[in-house]
């Protein structure tokens, strides 16, 4: 099958390694205009260190939501003072 590059958005290649001694070698097609504005947006200077930025932030993200699950579903003695324990 021959992919129809006119009625898709421009894109770049990026390789990516995974690990500091192996690596795992991905050629991946990624929107011109999401990085050209994602790097002035982030003034990083490289597609490396935006595509690291980007998988930790999402990562972080994912774990918040993880947090929201779990709202109102601890229940805390009644005694309990967070604030001493700050002390």
């Amino acid at each position: 099958m021959i992919a129809n590059h006119l009625t898709e958005p421009a894109d770049s290649r990026i390789i990516i390694h995974t690990g500091r001694y192996s690596s795992v070698r991905m050629n991946i097609a990624v929107d011109d205009n999401l990085v050209t504005e994602a790097l002035q947006l982030s003034k990083l200077k490289t597609k490396k260190e935006l595509i690291n930025a980007a998988l930790r932030e999402f990562i972080r993200n994912r774990k918040k939501l993880n947090l929201t699950e779990i709202k109102g579903k601890i229940v805390f003695r009644e005694d309990y003072d967070y604030k001493k324990m700050r002390t």
